[in-house]
């Protein structure tokens, strides 16, 4: 059985998906849908159970588990990157990942887990995903800093050995639509182009970025989860590495590659950021890939362009536009 955390969730539910096509169905989905549309992410997969989060917990943690266990993907967390309850970020990106991690280890089963390019904080230390560079790195929000202690703690207690960690990077696709304020920038000018017809992106405030130059390595998740799905089958490949294409681009690029995809003339307003954004806001994002490049993992990344128009035109502008319609 592959235990899926987060497995309603945006990339959770992709790598689902990517299970279902390559005929997996031995598959426990944990999550905690709430009151969110999370559910719809999960019509159209094919799963054994649906295990709510608190539940599992307590499994794992009074190691009442009664089914074989072959690896844990563990992609449910807290990924709001604006979330203040750091508590409620400690406990579920931290302390539940540890709970884990150690089941894992004392079972012999794959974990795979997801770690964040938000523990890189503001860029100026560089975005290198060398094991004794992480352990130095200063996040500049709880969220990242909640990703980066488990992190630390992987690499103290030598893990790495045993396991993978993900770094994201800026990921966009199908399956994010019940995210609200943390959906992608691409599914959020779709519906502004849809609406008003123009986009708006936040001015830059320091001179070396041009407005709607600052930078970001955006990530097709259908690219994330065949990296996932290679890391699975490869269980002799441990340790922390950086997922995204190591190409950063700008904001103009990306929204107009949504015109583009739309069919209409790119409309871009410049407005001001929240201040109380100003000094978390990362102006440059780009995946050191080496690493990830010498274990072999045979992933080519799609061209913006490409991975836009895949999603506006076969996702978005459709009336399921959910992975497996």
């Amino acid at each position: 059985m592959i235990i899926v955390t987060g497995g309603a969730g945006f990339i959770g539910s992709a790598f689902v998906w990517k299970l279902n096509q390559e005929g997996i169905e031995d598959i426990i989905i944990v999550d905690r849908l709430g009151k969110t549309d999370k559910w719809k992410n999960l019509v159209n997969l094919r799963f054994v159970n649906y295990i709510h989060k608190d539940d599992f917990h307590e499994m794992i943690y009074h190691d009442t588990v009664r089914f074989d266990v072959e690896a844990i993907i563990h992609l449910g967390a807290c990924s709001s990157t604006t979330e203040r309850d750091a508590d409620y970020l400690w406990q579920n990106n931290n302390v539940y990942t540890g709970l884990l991690a150690e089941y894992a280890m004392e079972h012999g089963i794959r974990f795979i887990y997801a770690s964040s390019a938000a523990t890189y904080g503001d860029g100026t230390q560089g975005f290198s995903d060398d094991h004794d560079k992480i352990k130095t790195l200063k996040p500049i929000n709880m969220y990242g800093y909640s990703k980066q202690v488990f992190d630390v703690r992987m690499l103290r207690h030598a893990w790495e050995n045993n396991m993978a960690g993900i770094k994201f990077f800026n990921v966009f696709g199908p399956n994010e639509y019940h995210k609200g304020d943390m959906t992608s920038v691409i599914f959020k000018a779709f519906h502004q182009i849809r609406e008003t017809g123009k986009v708006r992106l936040f001015k830059s405030y320091l001179p070396q970025y041009p407005d709607g130059g600052q930078l970001r390595d955006f990530v097709y998740v259908k690219d994330v989860i065949d990296v996932i799905w290679w890391l699975f089958n490869h269980q002799d490949v441990n340790g922390i590495f950086n997922l995204g294409t190591g190409k950063a681009r700008t904001w103009n690029d990306l929204i107009n590659a949504v015109f583009a995809a739309m069919g209409i003339q790119p409309n871009i307003e410049y407005i001001e950021m929240p201040e109380s954004l100003r000094n978390q806001y990362q102006y440059f994002t780009q995946a050191e890939m080496a690493k990830l490049q010498k274990t072999g993992c045979p992933v080519d990344f799609s061209s913006l362009e490409d991975s836009v128009r895949d999603y506006v035109t076969n996702y978005l502008q459709t009336p399921d536009p959910h992975l497996g319609n």
